[in-house]
């Protein structure tokens, strides 16, 4: 359905490039930002490069309470007004667009790239350099508070342990945190670029990686996109093992969470509890398809991996018997009050804040923000089997950690009701070609909140553009809020209650 200046999709439905609005610049600004005012948020935004010079951005809104998106377009050459000053949910998107393509937000507050590659669009600068320069000091210095007592503590990118390169700078007074800023970059491999022409052999393997802890999510996200945008149909019995499958990645993540949660605070036995269980849960997804973090299981079509009953049987046997430790574990964690002491009232971000800076998944919940795709949008086997939403309401790291708490038991739940009722049916269904000149957008909740995908195909069905938002990337600049008047001894542990993907955002 066609509104005067946005398309109106649902999940995973494709629609002609033609029917998307193309706007002039101030109609895009006044409908993204009405589209927001109206309890939506801002999924995606992004360009895709049109003949000439001028770039199309596309803006896609999800409106969680009607369970729909918006999507609509405007076409811009150089610059554009930006909309951070009036929508800060916008803020990330702004500076990769002109990253990407050159064009430059007018009047973004603080406009520098987020992973420091070429642009895609040569003829374009967005930061105004002379014919052959770097880029210069001013776009990738960093913020500073001055004053008396006033000093920088730098992190990274290099860290201690086994973890993703990324760089923390942060302005403090005494132990005092005013502000963090985070760069990132150093993981970029040029994944939505690979994906173009395709599907092909590569498809799979690109998606599949582009966060290693959240295969399941974006493959699903993934296959769903070319499911459309080929007009396929997936079994019933297939979409019940790819829900199994996801849950199964949220179990093990988040046990390993709040494992790790409790290690930071010294709290050893819940901490290595959780690891090991968190082992139990990955060897589960490796019982369906030989591989611990669920890679082969999700492919246009279906799956390739059937659950046999015994093996089904299995599961919930090994499902029961974690669950049990688990409960035991983290119960030790609300029942500590050094535990408590530590967790409550730190890293606090307020239900204001999240919804204006349009954080997703865990981090929203734990203020208050009731949004999940499974249960707004839902797409596959949670059309029919819903899973209730989670949520805290104190925004601190109390607040994300319990949510966690919360998501598992309920996704137990589901797991137990699939694993013993999997429907009758083939795991597979061929796909052919996709639908040319078309656009399709689908969103899935991975667990570290919400995925979203949109592809767009040219005039022979291959793929001419695609856009990839993990979490992370709404969700690192909630981290750095996060921080605001904390103690700098405080970030490790903020740091693990949002666990963000340095390459799911680096792509």
């Amino acid at each position: 359905m066609a509104g005067a200046t946005y398309l109106t999709l649902g999940n995973g439905e494709v629609a002609d490039l033609g029917a998307v609005p193309v706007l002039s610049m101030t109609e895009f600004r006044d409908t993204v930002i009405s589209g927001i005012a109206r309890d939506g948020r801002l999924a995606a935004f992004f360009g895709h490069p049109l003949p000439g010079e001028s770039v199309r951005l596309y803006a896609i809104i999800a409106q969680g309470d009607m369970g729909v998106l918006e999507v609509s377009s405007a076409d811009a050459t150089a610059s554009y007004p930006a909309l951070t000053p009036d929508c800060p949910s916008a803020h990330w998107f702004e500076r990769e667009i002109a990253e990407q393509w050159g064009l430059r937000p007018e009047g973004h507050p603080w406009l520098k790239p987020i992973r420091f590659h070429a642009s895609r669009c040569p003829s374009h600068d967005a930061w105004n350099r002379p014919a052959n320069a770097t880029i210069e000091p001013c776009v990738t210095g960093y913020f500073q508070v001055s004053g008396e007592e006033v000093h920088e503590v730098a992190v990274g990118p290099v860290h201690a342990g086994i973890i993703e390169p990324g760089h923390f700078r942060f302005q403090c007074h005494g132990e005092t945190v005013h502000h963090l800023e985070i760069s990132l970059g150093y993981q970029h491999r040029g994944v939505e670029q690979g994906l173009i022409g395709g599907p092909g052999p590569r498809t799979m393997p690109f998606l599949e990686t582009l966060a290693g802890d959240t295969s399941i999510g974006h493959a699903s996200a993934g296959c769903e996109a070319i499911e459309a945008l080929a007009g396929c149909q997936v079994p019933a019995r297939a979409q019940a093992i790819r829900g199994i499958a996801l849950e199964l990645e949220r179990l093990a993540n988040h046990t390993g969470d709040l494992g790790a949660l409790a290690g930071d605070v010294g709290y050893l036995p819940t901490a290595s509890y959780c690891g090991r269980i968190r082992g139990d849960f990955l060897n589960m997804t490796a019982l369906i398809c030989g591989s611990r973090f669920g890679r082969g299981v999700v492919r246009p079509g279906g799956v390739l991996f059937d659950l046999d009953q015994p093996r089904a049987n299995q599961l919930v046997e090994r499902l029961e018997a974690a669950m049990e430790d688990l409960a035991n574990a983290v119960d030790l964690l609300w029942e500590t009050p050094s535990v408590m002491s530590r967790f409550q009232e730190t890293g606090t971000v307020s239900r204001l804040a999240a919804e204006e800076l349009g954080l997703v998944g865990v981090a929203a919940r734990a203020c208050g923000l009731e949004r999940d795709v499974r249960q707004e949008l839902p797409s596959g086997i949670f059309r029919f089997a819903q899973i209730p939403i989670s949520t805290a309401e104190s925004g601190d790291v109390f607040g994300r950690a319990f949510v966690r708490w919360l998501e598992i038991q309920r996704s137990l739940g589901f797991l137990l009701g699939q694993l013993k009722a999997l429907p009758e049916s083939a795991i597979r269904r061929q796909i052919g070609p996709l639908t040319p000149s078309s656009l399709t957008v689908t969103l899935t909740e991975g667990w570290r909140g919400e995925i979203c995908h949109a592809a767009i195909t040219d005039s022979q069905g291959r793929l001419a553009g695609y856009k990839v938002v993990d979490p992370s990337f709404h969700n690192w600049f909630g981290l750095a809020m996060a921080l605001r008047n904390q103690q700098v001894s405080d970030f490790p542990l903020c740091n693990k209650s949002f666990n963000l993907s340095y390459c799911g955002h680096d792509l």
